[in-house]
C-alpha cells in the first residue's frame, strides 16, 4: 500500500481533475463524508466544489489550502481489500491525519492500469476556520500504513516503493493515462525546465517531438523506437508544462534551453537517478532543483 500526499496548491484544480476523470469514464464517484447532502454525487460538480470553497473562505490568508491524497493499493492488496473495507480505512486514515470532521470526496480511478483512489478536501477547518495542523504529515501517513498492513495481513516487503509505471505497446486508455502523467509531473516544482521535463517523460517511455507547426506525443520502447501511434499534443486537455501554448520560441528561450541540455552526461545521469527515486517515494520535500543549481555553479568554477 502506498499513500501519497500531493503538493497541490489549488483545491479547485485537484477537484476538477478528478471530476474530469469521472466525465471521461476513467474514474467513478466512490465515497464522501461530512457533506450537507446525504449523497452529494446526486448533484452537479459546482454543488460539490462550492462546499469546499465556502469552507476556504473562512481563512483566505492561507495560500496552500488544498488537501489532495492518493491511496494506491498493490494488486495483492486489492484482493484483500474490498470496497467497504477501503471506505472504512479511508475514513480511519482521515481521522488519523486530523481531517475526520472535514468535508471530503473520494474518487476511484482506473486510468493507470491499476485501481487507486483520490481524496480531495481542504486544509481549512470547517468549524474554526484555522488551518489544520500538518506537522510530520508524511510520518503519520507511514505509521497508518504499517497499522493497516498489520490489520489486514498485507505484504509490506515493498511498502516503501512506489509502483513504477511505464507505458508500453499494451497500455490501455493511452490518452487518459498520458494526461494523468502530465498532471502529476506538472505538480513537481523540481522539474523546472523544458529539458528536465523531457528527461522525466523518458523515465516513463514517453517523448514529445516537433511535428510540422506543433508537437506529437509518442510512446517508445525506452530506446527511442516508437511503439504506439502518435497523438497530437493539441488533442490533450491536460498539457505538459513548457508546452502549454504551442508557439515559436524566441532566440533567448532557445539559448536558455540549450544551456540546460549542455550539462554533462554524468551529472545528468546522477540527477535523473535521484529524481526517479523522488518520484518513486513521492518525497518531494527535498529541493532537488536547488542542488542542481549549486552543482552547476560549482562545475563552472
Amino acid at each position: 500500500m502506498v499513500i501519497v500526499i500531493h503538493q497541490t496548491a489549488s483545491t479547485e484544480n485537484a477537484f476538477l481533475y478528478n471530476e474530469k476523470k469521472v466525465e471521461q469514464k476513467a474514474a467513478v464517484f466512490f465515497h464522501s463524508r461530512n457533506t450537507k447532502a446525504i449523497n452529494p454525487f446526486f448533484f452537479d460538480k459546482s454543488h460539490r466544489l462550492k462546499e469546499l470553497t465556502n469552507i476556504e473562505k473562512l481563512n483566505p490568508r492561507v495560500k496552500n489550502k488544498c488537501l489532495h491524497i492518493s491511496v494506491n493499493p498493490s494488486a495483492d492488496d486489492s484482493l484483500k481489500l474490498n470496497n467497504p473495507i477501503i471506505r472504512k480505512e479511508i475514513d480511519q486514515f482521515m481521522q488519523h491525519m486530523g481531517y475526520g470532521n472535514q468535508t471530503y470526496f473520494v474518487y476511484k480511478h482506473k486510468d493507470l492500469e491499476r485501481t487507486h483512489f483520490h481524496i480531495v478536501s481542504t486544509r481549512i477547518d470547517k468549524q474554526s476556520g484555522k488551518k489544520v495542523k500538518d506537522n510530520h504529515e508524511r510520518q503519520k501517513a507511514q505509521n497508518f500504513i504499517k497499522e493497516l498492513e498489520l490489520r489486514h495481513l498485507l505484504d509490506n516487503r515493498k511498502r516503501s516503493e512506489k509502483p513504477v509505471f511505464k507505458f508500453s505497446a499494451q497500455s490501455r486508455n493511452i490518452k487518459q493515462s498520458l494526461e494523468s502523467l502530465f498532471y502529476h509531473i506538472n505538480q513537481m516544482s523540481e522539474v523546472n525546465s523544458k529539458a528536465l521535463y523531457n528527461e522525466t517523460l523518458k523515465l516513463f517511455n514517453v517523448e514529445i517531438r516537433k511535428s510540422g507547426r506543433g508537437h506529437i506525443v509518442l510512446v517508445t520502447d525506452g530506446n527511442g523506437k516508437v511503439i504506439r501511434y502518435p497523438i497530437r499534443l493539441s488533442k490533450f486537455k491536460e498539457k505538459p508544462n513548457f508546452y502549454q501554448v504551442e508557439k515559436k520560441t524566441s532566440i533567448k528561450e532557445r539559448i536558455a534551453t540549450s544551456k540546460d541540455e549542455r550539462f554533462s552526461q554524468g551529472f545528468k545521469s546522477a540527477f535523473m537517478k535521484e529524481l526517479l527515486l523522488q518520484i518513486r517515494k513521492k518525497d518531494l520535500t527535498k529541493d532537488i532543483s536547488k542542488q542542481y543549481r549549486l552543482k552547476r555553479k560549482s562545475k563552472r568554477k
